[in-house]
């Protein structure tokens, strides 16, 4: 078997950003967000990562909204599957399946197929966008196009089509 995937259930702790200490420094009060949490102007790094997800996968959806219509797209923290061995010469060995769009060991974005779920109920195909690899292979601005480019790729392989088709719509095959 080319590859083997494991549950990372600590993976939140180590890409998680140290915590902040909040205490009265100098005298000058204590610290805390500008913007408090239920005020509308509150924005947090993951609702600026859904949004830019969602506008992305808006223009795909305006090309090819038909197809599309048995997919959801899902946001998840960090992935829950990593290649797994005791070797690191292994793991540059390495070949993800094809519904899992990867940058070298460490998979971006997966394609749920539809199916049953466990209770006996049909789901609906899935994309899960990892967002912490995303954002952290993303360059200051250019989260949209990494963005973009994941999802192109995703739908693609949903849709069975080359990837230029997506980007230039059902018109072009």
């Amino acid at each position: 078997m080319p590859y083997r995937l494991t549950p990372l259930t600590s993976g939140y702790r180590l890409l998680a950003p140290p915590r902040r200490r909040l205490r009265d420094r100098r005298g000058r009060g204590l610290r805390g967000p500008a913007v408090p949490r239920g005020v509308p102007a509150h924005r947090t790094p993951s609702d600026d990562f859904d949004r830019a997800a969602v506008e992305v996968f808006a223009e795909l959806d305006a090309k090819w909204h038909d197809e599309l219509l048995g997919l959801d797209v899902a946001v998840d923290e960090i992935p829950r599957m990593l290649p797994r061995g005791d070797d690191p010469a292994e793991w540059e060995l390495v070949q993800w399946p094809e519904e899992v769009t990867a940058d070298g060991l460490v998979p971006l974005a997966r394609l749920l197929p539809s199916g049953i779920d466990t209770e006996g109920r049909p789901t609906r195909a899935q994309i899960i966008l990892f967002r912490r690899p995303l954002e952290l292979r993303a360059l200051d601005d250019d989260l949209r196009e990494v963005l973009r480019e994941v999802l192109i790729q995703q739908v693609a392989t949903y849709l069975g089509v080359d990837e230029d088709t997506v980007e230039d719509g059902p018109g072009a095959e």
